[in-house]
Protein backbone atom coordinates (compact mmCIF):
# COMPACT_ATOMS: atom_id res chain seq x y z
CA UNK A 1 0.00 0.00 0.00
CA UNK A 2 2.99 2.43 0.46
CA UNK A 3 3.61 2.55 -3.11
CA UNK A 4 0.34 3.41 -4.04
CA UNK A 5 0.27 5.91 -1.50
CA UNK A 6 3.53 7.63 -2.60
CA UNK A 7 2.53 7.50 -6.20
CA UNK A 8 -1.14 9.12 -5.90
CA UNK A 9 0.57 11.70 -3.30
CA UNK A 10 2.99 12.34 -6.20
CA UNK A 11 0.01 12.26 -8.84
CA UNK A 12 -2.11 14.88 -6.89
CA UNK A 13 0.83 17.70 -5.79
CA UNK A 14 1.75 17.11 -9.62
CA UNK A 15 -1.85 17.75 -10.34
CA UNK A 16 -2.45 20.65 -8.29
CA UNK A 17 0.39 22.20 -9.42
CA UNK A 18 -0.72 22.39 -12.98
CA UNK A 19 -3.88 23.50 -11.51
CA UNK A 20 -1.49 26.62 -10.48
CA UNK A 21 0.41 26.61 -13.36
CA UNK A 22 -2.77 26.24 -15.46
CA UNK A 23 -4.39 29.83 -13.17
CA UNK A 24 -1.05 31.77 -13.70
CA UNK A 25 -0.66 31.27 -17.27
CA UNK A 26 -4.37 31.99 -18.17
CA UNK A 27 -3.57 35.25 -15.93
CA UNK A 28 -1.05 35.78 -17.59
CA UNK A 29 -2.37 35.54 -20.99
CA UNK A 30 -5.31 37.59 -20.44
CA UNK A 31 -2.88 40.72 -18.42
CA UNK A 32 -1.58 40.58 -21.91
CA UNK A 33 -4.70 40.73 -23.91
CA UNK A 34 -5.98 43.03 -22.16
CA UNK A 35 -2.71 45.59 -22.26
CA UNK A 36 -2.48 45.10 -26.05
CA UNK A 37 -6.63 46.18 -26.20
CA UNK A 38 -6.42 49.04 -23.97
CA UNK A 39 -6.60 51.71 -26.87
CA UNK A 40 -10.02 49.49 -27.70
CA UNK A 41 -11.36 49.28 -24.39
CA UNK A 42 -10.88 53.01 -24.41
CA UNK A 43 -12.90 53.72 -27.34
CA UNK A 44 -15.49 51.41 -26.34
CA UNK A 45 -16.13 53.52 -23.00
CA UNK A 46 -15.34 56.62 -24.34
CA UNK A 47 -18.76 55.52 -26.79
CA UNK A 48 -20.16 54.89 -24.15
CA UNK A 49 -19.72 51.33 -23.06
CA UNK A 50 -20.87 50.34 -19.21
CA UNK A 51 -18.31 48.98 -17.44
CA UNK A 52 -20.03 45.68 -17.11
CA UNK A 53 -20.00 45.62 -20.67
CA UNK A 54 -15.97 45.27 -20.62
CA UNK A 55 -15.97 43.34 -17.58
CA UNK A 56 -18.24 40.47 -19.81
CA UNK A 57 -16.04 41.18 -23.10
CA UNK A 58 -12.88 40.03 -21.11
CA UNK A 59 -14.47 37.46 -18.99
CA UNK A 60 -16.36 36.00 -21.91
CA UNK A 61 -13.20 36.06 -24.64
CA UNK A 62 -11.57 33.46 -21.47
CA UNK A 63 -14.33 31.42 -20.79
CA UNK A 64 -14.64 30.74 -24.84
CA UNK A 65 -10.88 29.63 -24.40
CA UNK A 66 -11.48 27.93 -21.18
CA UNK A 67 -14.47 25.94 -22.90
CA UNK A 68 -11.91 24.83 -26.08
CA UNK A 69 -9.40 23.79 -23.78
CA UNK A 70 -11.49 22.04 -21.66
CA UNK A 71 -13.11 19.76 -24.43
CA UNK A 72 -9.64 18.89 -25.61
CA UNK A 73 -8.37 18.22 -22.31
CA UNK A 74 -11.67 16.03 -21.72
CA UNK A 75 -10.74 14.17 -24.84
CA UNK A 76 -7.35 13.54 -23.82
CA UNK A 77 -8.32 12.74 -20.41
CA UNK A 78 -11.00 10.17 -21.41
CA UNK A 79 -7.96 8.35 -24.04
CA UNK A 80 -5.48 7.96 -21.27
CA UNK A 81 -7.80 7.02 -18.42
CA UNK A 82 -6.69 3.00 -19.26
CA UNK A 83 -3.27 3.58 -18.14
CA UNK A 84 -3.99 5.44 -14.54
CA UNK A 85 -6.54 2.62 -13.88
CA UNK A 86 -4.31 1.05 -12.21
CA UNK A 87 -3.60 3.83 -9.53
CA UNK A 88 -7.18 4.40 -8.69
CA UNK A 89 -8.51 2.77 -5.79
CA UNK A 90 -12.79 2.97 -5.20
CA UNK A 91 -13.67 4.74 -8.46
CA UNK A 92 -13.91 3.70 -11.92
CA UNK A 93 -11.47 5.11 -14.81
CA UNK A 94 -14.36 7.42 -17.03
CA UNK A 95 -16.63 8.98 -12.85
CA UNK A 96 -18.63 11.32 -14.38
CA UNK A 97 -18.50 12.89 -11.31
CA UNK A 98 -14.85 13.45 -11.14
CA UNK A 99 -15.22 14.62 -14.40
CA UNK A 100 -17.78 17.02 -13.73
CA UNK A 101 -16.11 17.65 -10.69
CA UNK A 102 -12.82 18.66 -12.43
CA UNK A 103 -14.46 20.96 -15.47
CA UNK A 104 -16.32 22.92 -12.56
CA UNK A 105 -12.86 23.09 -10.80
CA UNK A 106 -11.27 24.36 -13.72
CA UNK A 107 -13.44 26.47 -15.25
CA UNK A 108 -13.73 28.65 -11.38
CA UNK A 109 -9.89 28.82 -11.76
CA UNK A 110 -10.43 30.65 -15.75
CA UNK A 111 -13.13 32.76 -14.12
CA UNK A 112 -10.78 34.08 -11.29
CA UNK A 113 -7.62 34.11 -13.17
CA UNK A 114 -9.26 36.38 -16.05
CA UNK A 115 -11.95 38.49 -13.59
CA UNK A 116 -8.52 40.43 -12.40
CA UNK A 117 -7.08 41.42 -15.57
CA UNK A 118 -10.73 41.97 -16.91
CA UNK A 119 -11.08 44.11 -13.55
CA UNK A 120 -8.21 46.23 -14.56
CA UNK A 121 -9.38 47.03 -18.14
CA UNK A 122 -12.88 48.48 -16.51
CA UNK A 123 -10.73 51.21 -14.70
CA UNK A 124 -9.03 52.30 -18.04
CA UNK A 125 -9.89 56.24 -18.02
CA UNK A 126 -10.93 56.52 -21.82
CA UNK A 127 -8.86 59.95 -22.29
CA UNK A 128 -5.65 57.79 -21.67
CA UNK A 129 -6.63 55.14 -23.56
CA UNK A 130 -6.85 57.55 -26.42
CA UNK A 131 -4.00 58.85 -25.73
CA UNK A 132 -2.05 55.68 -25.45
CA UNK A 133 0.32 54.90 -28.64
Amino acid sequence: MASRRFNLLLLGTFAGLALALAGVGIYGVMSYAVAARTHEIGVRMALGAAQADVLKLVVGQAMVLTAIGVVIGLACALAVTRFLSSLLYGVRPTDPATFVGIVFLLAAVALLASYIPARRATKVDPMVALRYE
